[in-house]
């Protein structure tokens, strides 16, 4: 089970000031009164408390004289005490707040017992806990690319009804009016409704994280190919070492890759320039035609390719018709080799007579299919050899491009150090330079010798992902989410029927897009906001809240077991109406069958659902009479700030 509202208290600002205004939990509770009396502030501090991000109390006379707020939390042997002061001057919330864990029936802690010391976000985890509320679930945010982690601050969604907010046609939950919270509203009803399978949110926990593996790992393998140094670096450095007079010029002459380290660690160590090449020589150039030279090495062997693959083609079609033609001049076989030898060199097939013109005729396509069948040999032992020749050839121009790619650093890279040694007339500091760049590339290749490298493992946790996918692909939230609707749903109807709500007798469904509740008739669908007066938005939203208590309470869904409606009766009433509330027999009527359902919700539920309802009216009836725990009448000095903190003046 989860909690209920045991009391709210507030701390003057002048010591001993202290003020308790208990609720009886599992029940009613109805705080009526004049205007001012402070009734409405009762919902926004509760809503501080909870680790709201702002400060929602009003300014007036709870602000200028209060200056720490609290409530108690219980539920079945467990009670949690939470305090938070009000923003100091220029500051627009207190961002720290005191959570204390209180033995069942423990009154509010002195004020100097108070120790504020944990952070908002870490108070909104531990009030998310005592809600009962897992925080390892992630749900999808809609509209946005990321996850949301439910909290207590979205459970109250369904708890608080504000003044502007009980009968308000376009909004049906609290805080839908505000700014991006409609789709943070819509991503975190399935968790609250249970339609979110466990196993399926660590699932899908698991492929968020799986996800970001993979993005974690690909940054860092692009980060060690940009560490490591380019294949052509190393021949590189060698022809700049040459041009330095570090190395001999034999060193420059197809320096293979297994050498280039050896001649680059000797270069290291030379002290002074060695006899260089000439003047006139110029590496770059020597580049550029190795480069035209393996270019058209690379022209000739594709050339070659183009070549035997056609070869390849025509042995195929020549195979084919050969075959066709192969296959009619079988048919020689029926001609027996004895017949052939009579007088009449030849017989009939059928009848075994004598068909003279024959035998030369059978001989010559004899002679033919033999031919066939050897031309068809021969090609069946080239065609192997073929394939095999374009194989090879496809394997050197593979090589061939490799090298080109290696000869292309290898320019990028002298070009580079040409370019910066030109600014360098002197000799040995252009040494300097170039054994700077050596050092460099023999301490970046030595460290990726020795130290970890970066296994590639982007296969493994793309695999991982798809299997994740896969398993969530037959996740069924959405079917359960229609079902739990569905009964939803006729609770609502049935509860605007009690109510005599206009268009109750339609089908009635709580759209969760729109998050409005929709009669669908048989001149279309009527959303809230055309469904008529105050009256009955007040009603639907009184139906649809009580409706989803009641899931939440016999599901044991982490939702507070409370409900909050600040003056419902609002409707009744002129907008500048003030003083003691008096209804006419109608309203009466129509604002007691609101309370009336809320009695058979509670009473149903036993227990585990409390409504407090802040009030102006003030009704002689049972069923509301019987159940109003604080009654604040300005004849009497009754409010929530008592007369005694506040200056005479403003009384």
């Amino acid at each position: 089970m989860t909690f209920q509202i045991r009391s709210v208290t507030i701390y003057g600002k002048q010591p001993g000031q202290v003020h308790t205004v208990p609720f009886r939990t599992g029940g009613l509770n109805i705080v009526t009164g004049d205007s001012r009396r402070g009734k409405s502030a009762l919902l926004t501090i509760i809503d501080y408390c909870l680790a709201s991000s702002e400060y929602p109390v009003k300014s007036g006379v709870v602000r200028d004289y209060v200056g720490t707020f609290a409530i108690t939390l219980v539920k079945p042997g467990q009670q949690l005490f939470v305090a938070r002061r009000a923003p100091e001057e220029k500051k627009g919330v207190s961002t720290v707040l005191c959570v204390l864990s209180q033995a069942p029936g423990s009154p509010p802690p002195p004020l100097d017992d108070l120790r504020f010391v944990t952070p908002r976000d870490v108070a909104k985890d531990l009030l998310s806990d005592f809600c009962g509320i897992d925080r390892n679930i992630r749900v999808p945010a809609v509209g946005r690319a990321t996850t949301i982690a439910p909290s207590v601050r979205h459970a109250l969604f369904f708890c608080f009804q504000a003044q502007n907010e009980v009968a308000n046609e376009d909004v049906l939950f609290h805080s839908q009016g505000k700014e991006w919270l409609p789709n943070t509203i819509r991503g975190v009803i399935p968790y609250f409704l249970g339609a979110i399978d466990r196993e399926q949110a660590l699932l899908r926990s698991r492929l968020r994280l799986a996800r970001k593996d993979l993005s974690t790992h690909e940054a860092k393998l692009a980060a060690a190919n940009a560490f490591a140094p380019a294949a052509g670096q190393a021949q590189a450095l060698v022809i700049e070492a040459v041009e330095a007079g570090l190395l001999a010029p034999e060193a420059n002459r197809e320096t293979s890759a297994e050498e280039a380290p050896r001649l680059l660690r000797q270069a290291l160590l030379h002290r002074g320039p060695q006899a260089g090449p000439e003047p006139t020589d110029d590496p770059i150039s020597e580049l550029r035609t190795r480069r035209s030279e393996l270019r058209g090495l690379a022209n000739r062997t594709r050339a070659r390719i183009a070549d035997l693959k056609t070869a390849l083609a025509e042995n195929g079609e020549f195979t084919d018709q050969a075959n066709e033609q192969r296959a009619r001049l079988a048919t020689l076989g029926l001609l027996k080799s004895g017949l052939l030898d009579s007088p009449y060199g030849a017989h009939c097939p059928v009848c075994a007579g004598p068909v003279t013109p024959a035998s030369v005729t059978a001989a010559a396509l004899t002679t033919e299919l033999e031919h066939l069948q050897s031309d068809l040999h021969a090609i069946s032992r080239n065609t192997p050899a073929i394939e095999q020749m374009i194989s090879d050839e496809e394997d050197r121009l593979q090589e061939i491009r490799s090298e080109l790619a290696r000869n292309q650093e290898q320019i990028n890279e002298v070009t580079a150090a040409f370019r910066a040694l030109d600014g360098e007339p002197d000799d040995i500091r252009r040494t300097a330079i170039v054994q700077g760049r050596i050092s460099l590339y023999l301490d970046t290749a030595a460290q990726l010798a020795i130290g970890p490298r970066v296994e590639d493992r982007t296969e493994e946790l793309r695999t991982r992902i798809a299997e994740l996918e896969t398993l969530l692909s037959e996740d069924s939230q959405g079917d359960r989410l229609t079902s739990f609707l569905s009964l939803i749903n006729q609770e609502i109807r049935s509860k605007a029927q009690e109510l005599a709500l206009e268009h109750s007798s339609a089908m009635l469904r709580l759209d969760v897009n729109r998050l409005t509740v929709v009669a669908d008739t048989p001149d279309g669908p009527i959303p809230l906001k055309n469904m008529g007066s105050g009256d009955n938005h007040l009603g639907y939203h009184v139906a649809t809240l009580l409706s989803l208590h009641e899931w939440f309470a016999e599901n044991d869904n982490p939702v507070p077991g409370v409900l909050i409606l600040d003056q419902p009766s609002q409707v009744y009433f002129p907008p500048d109406h003030v003083g003691e509330e008096v209804l006419e027999s109608d309203d009466r009527i129509l604002l007691l069958n609101i309370f009336k359902a809320i009695h058979r919700t509670i009473h149903r539920l036993d227990g585990k659902l409390q409504v407090i309802v802040m009030e102006h009216a003030d009704l002689e009836h049972p069923a509301f009479r019987d159940h109003v725990e604080h009654r604040w009448r300005r004849r009497d000095g009754q409010a929530l700030v008592p007369a005694g903190w506040i200056d005479p003046e403003r009384i």
